[in-house]
């Protein structure tokens, strides 16, 4: 694992230590879940939830000593359904963005992956509005790929389609309904591009990582007056990636770091 990462957490865990939370033995946990979107959140064959995201929630609601239940959502009813109070945290490796942040709180950063174009392979299409001028493009709603699609490119020419879940997304341009997909890299590779499915698409051009859209990473998210829980769900993250868990999870899904990945 990263040293600087498991240095800072160590510091972390001195100066505030697991000492200081709440005790929440024997307490609920609802965590909000799209289980759409594998490696990070998914299902096996017999429908039990999986995935690295998962794995992570698991971990964390373990060091709190907490009973945890899943809550499934579709992805842009997230947001409401947690402050409409239907669970009590997001675990659905969401993007930590300057619009978010006015509506709900993050707790750290958990993992990052940048936005990525997909395309059939020589297509030698490109991110860019030059490229995809005339093109359709298709995105999932509530999601960061589809607040920049439709800001950035949407706004000069490009055809920028929303689609409820991102299988839907690809469904389409595999049928040649959509010229290219924008969405996460880690999601688009595990989740398409490794699939006999998306044996025909590549990534098309390289890594968008426009701050203001798609923020500096994904974290689990909470209502703003639920500080404790924040602060609490903050110390066991920072135990996880001392004590090695985090790591152990990472190698299990990643043959890279996902936590430091730009």
């Amino acid at each position: 694992m990263n040293k600087i990462i498991a240095a800072v957490s160590l510091a972390f865990l001195t100066a505030s230590g697991l000492a200081g939370a709440a005790d929440w033995s024997g307490k609920v946990l609802k965590l909000g879940v799209d289980p759409t979107y594998p490696p990070l959140e998914y299902k096996n064959q017999d429908g039990t939830l999986t995935g690295f995201g998962v794995d992570i929630a698991e971990a964390l609601c373990a060091e709190l000593h907490a009973r945890c239940i899943w809550v499934e959502s579709s992805w842009d009813g997230m947001i409401p359904a947690l402050l409409a109070r239907k669970f009590d945290a997001v675990a659905s490796s969401m993007t930590i963005t300057s619009k978010r942040q006015g509506q709900i709180a993050f707790t750290d950063k958990i993992s990052n992956a940048p936005a990525r174009l997909v395309s059939k392979r020589g297509s030698g299409l490109e991110p860019t509005v030059e490229s995809l001028k005339g093109r359709r493009v298709g995105v999932e709603q509530g999601s960061t790929q589809e607040a920049f699609a439709k800001a950035v490119w949407g706004s000069q020419g490009v055809d920028i389609l929303s689609y409820q879940n991102q299988d839907q997304v690809y469904a389409d341009l595999t049928v040649g309904r959509l010229d290219a997909s924008l969405q996460g890299s880690i999601q688009a590779s595990y989740g398409f591009l490794d699939k006999p499915a998306g044996k025909d698409y590549e990534f098309s051009g390289g890594t968008l990582d426009n701050p203001e859209f798609f923020g500096v990473g994904d974290g689990i998210g909470v209502r703003k007056e639920d500080v404790e829980l924040r602060e609490d769900l903050n110390k066991a993250l920072a135990t996880i990636i001392a004590n090695g868990t985090y790591a152990r999870i990472n190698k299990k899904y990643f043959d890279f770091d996902v936590y430091g990945a730009k």
